[in-house]
């Protein structure tokens, strides 16, 4: 009634009115159905079913839908590749590799078997439906994203496990089309192979060359997130043309650009914000428009078809699921997430279907076509879709939640009492935003460290200017953390000394950490770290980090960290050692750690129970300094671990690497790392016949304990 009196006729055609109803179902169908416990992805299907053509008509499913809905599925896959921890992905690949074997061949033997003796249909149709059995797609991702729980290694296995069995399921599918249609010759898999072999090189050779290139010299905000949004969709049509599906290559897009776009920096932001907020919900509510319902009671041979093809679909990857967790002894809770996150169909599956749909194999008595997979199997694969994806939905969103509260529990210390306070002095708005990723970067407790900007206006200094460049200083300073979802807090102090204004602050607000900037075209002299070292240094029990950025934080290929003997000995050791681990784990850069084989003992240690991509290299003797200078690259950032003097870890050639850094270095990033002390005295209270300065851990094995437990603590407030 309302929509004749408008004169609107269905399905709607106006571009304005279709686009504003999607938007209020995108942002009405989750609170919604969040009331009675449904999850938002399933509202979203639910609501393409009401709007679409098999539903009130409201919306037709034509090219813009779909184009849209094509942007969500690629986006779906590029985000589980960009979220994927490498270095737990690494170390979980073979369990993704026995998983892959798992939820494909499972599958594939009984659905093969069922499509066989069960629903009569001949062999080959018979291997074709049991592959899209084998295929799943990642629509529930979404949803462990949400949770947190991202970098999970049940996640991380059924990603890899999801890609494997994709792949399988679409080259079988090739081979199925290319046998019907009589193509299948050396031509098909010469041209199979080649294909694969060169989209994928390109993707993960050249594409982070490229992407590299890009980030180094440009930072429009903008520029950067259509770029990425470019190299995900060339991925995809490179895969294509090798004819393979494009999601393979949206998934490699962000393998290859997954170091190049730390989890924490303001563009992984808006790639969240965008995908979240338009192109997924566009996908599912476009799968939802697939489904008439009246298919439930208008074939009962498509009822028997549909009711076949999803308890074979959902028990055989139930069935993998299950063996994956007792092969790897994972929890229940994560036997959840696997089977929720690779139990749903559509994107392969619905693929899959229409290519065979479509593929005739001859003709019947009457003279009619015969299809590869006749109507009752493309009808009753859309409603194996809509109950998969529902049972997948409830499952992940139940067994995620389980998790999610079970990591939340098993943390030692919570996060609302970690403390962590990083203060940023800002004086050049060249440096602002490289400060501030850098403070992100390492900051361990995400919801709550907190995070403050000074400046230090001269009391004799015209106010009024000095006034309004701090407050710009501040302001920019408040944009890049809001990027990144953080609040800086922003301190002005008029004071006759800097170095007395920041001392205070620390004493003021408890500051836990300091990162002071240094002006790329500067270098870095005896006299600035002198009167830094007797200004700041000795008079405050912060860990402090002088970074000089020359490059962005994200296209550092290696953190090349030289640490000092007896550095494990120092109170502060574990304290600048999570921050080095958060710039690893958040930039997916590798850290290369130059040291002495006791310490290289105790880092490997650490590095087993908190995975990141690290490596080792014995080194003692810092007068050879140099010689090592030859493997340092451009795209290396060297961390030095400084000392005062009298602590243990100090030495006098530390007062040789502002040299080394100005002669040697100069087109090199670089921070300097100071261990947190208590407060400065010239005879520190130190015994050198024990191993800390507090507590008298005689037994190197109890030290490594000690310090494993601390750094521990540490990790799990991120």
């Amino acid at each position: 009634m309302i929509l004749s009196v408008l004169q609107i006729s269905l399905p709607i055609q106006n571009p304005v009115i279709i686009f504003s109803l999607i938007l209020f179902i995108i942002l009405f169908s989750p609170i919604l159905l969040n009331r009675i416990s449904i999850p938002p992805l399933i509202g979203l299907i639910i609501a393409g079913i009401i709007i679409g053509p098999n539903g009130f008509n409201f919306i037709a499913r034509d090219a813009s839908i779909d184009l849209f809905g094509t942007v969500g599925l690629l986006y779906i896959m590029f985000l589980s590749s960009m979220e994927m921890d490498v270095a737990e992905f690494k170390k979980n690949s073979g369990k993704s590799i026995v998983f892959g074997f798992y939820t494909f061949m499972i599958p594939m033997i009984l659905g093969t078997l069922a499509s066989y003796y069960i629903l009569q249909f001949n062999w080959l149709t018979s291997i074709l439906l049991a592959s899209m059995y084998a295929s799943n797609t990642l629509i529930t991702y979404p949803i462990v994203s949400k949770l947190g729980i991202a970098k999970n290694r049940a996640v991380n296995i059924s990603i890899g496990g999801t890609i494997l069995t994709t792949v399988g399921a679409l080259v079988i599918l090739a081979i199925i089309i290319g046998m019907s249609t009589g193509e299948i010759g050396p031509g098909f898999w010469l041209k199979l192979t080649l294909s694969l072999i060169i989209s994928t090189g390109i993707i993960l050779v050249i594409f982070p060359l490229v992407g590299r290139w890009f980030f180094k010299r440009y930072d429009d905000n903008v520029g950067q997130y259509i770029f990425v949004l470019g190299m995900v969709f060339l991925g995809a049509f490179l895969t294509q043309v090798g004819g393979i599906e494009p999601i393979v290559g949206a998934f490699m897009v962000g393998l290859a650009l997954n170091r190049l776009i730390p989890n924490t920096s303001p563009l992984m932001n808006r790639i969240h914000f965008v995908g979240n907020a338009l192109f997924i919900p566009f996908f599912l509510i476009g799968v939802g428009m697939l489904i008439d319902v009246r298919i439930f009671v208008s074939n009962s041979q498509t009822l028997l078809v549909a009711a076949i093809m999803t308890i074979v679909a959902t028990a055989t990857k139930y069935m993998a699921a299950w063996l994956a967790q007792k092969s790897f002894r994972f929890s229940p809770e994560e036997r959840g997430v696997i089977f929720g996150l690779t139990n749903a169909q559509a994107a392969s599956t619905l693929a899959a279907v229409l290519v065979g749909y479509n593929v005739i194999v001859g003709t019947d008595d009457m003279g009619d076509p015969v299809r590869l997979l006749n109507d009752s199997v493309l009808n009753g694969t859309i409603i194996m879709i809509l109950i998969t994806c529902t049972i997948a939905s409830f499952a992940t969103q139940r067994s995620g939640q389980k998790l999610a509260l079970k990591e939340a529990a098993s943390e030692d210390i919570p996060e609302e009492d970690s403390g962590e306070r990083i203060l940023i002095p800002l004086s050049n708005s060249e440096t602002v935003e490289e400060l501030i990723h850098l403070s992100v970067t390492v900051k361990s407790a995400k919801k709550t460290g907190k995070l403050y900007g000074l400046n230090i206006i001269d009391n004799n200094a015209q106010n009024s200017a000095a006034e309004k460049r701090a407050k710009k200083l501040m302001e920019i300073a408040e944009n890049v953390a809001a990027a990144t979802d953080d609040i800086i807090k922003p301190i002005v102090r008029f004071d006759s000394n800097v170095v007395n204004g920041i001392l205070n602050v620390i004493k003021e607000h408890k500051i836990t950490d300091l990162i002071i900037g240094l002006h790329e075209k500067k270098g870095i002299t005896d006299t600035y770290l002198g009167n830094l070292t007797h200004g700041i240094l000795n008079k405050s029990e912060t860990t402090t980090l002088i970074y000089r950025p020359l490059q962005p934080l994200a296209t550092i290929k290696r953190h090349v960290i030289f640490v000092p003997d007896h550095a494990d000995k120092e109170v502060g050791f574990p304290f600048w050692l999570v921050k080095i681990w958060n710039i690893g784990r958040n930039t997916g850069a590798k850290l290369v750690f130059y040291a002495s084989p006791e310490l290289i003992g105790v880092l490997q240690k650490i590095q087993k129970n908190h995975p990141v991509d690290t490596s080792f290299f014995e080194f003692q003797n810092w007068d050879d300094f140099l010689v090592l200078s030859r493997d340092i690259k451009v795209d290396d950032n060297l961390i030095f671990i400084m000392s005062r003097r009298n602590y243990p870890s100090y030495h006098n050639l530390m007062n040789n690497i502002p040299a080394y850094l100005n002669n040697y270095f100069q087109n090199n990033s670089f921070i300097l790392v100071y261990p947190s002390q208590p407060q400065y005295s010239e005879t520190p209270v130190y015994d050198p016949t024990t191993s800390s300065m507090y507590e008298p851990l005689t037994d190197s094995i109890e030290r490594i304990d000690h310090l494993m437990k601390t750094v521990g603590k540490l990790f799990k407030l991120k």
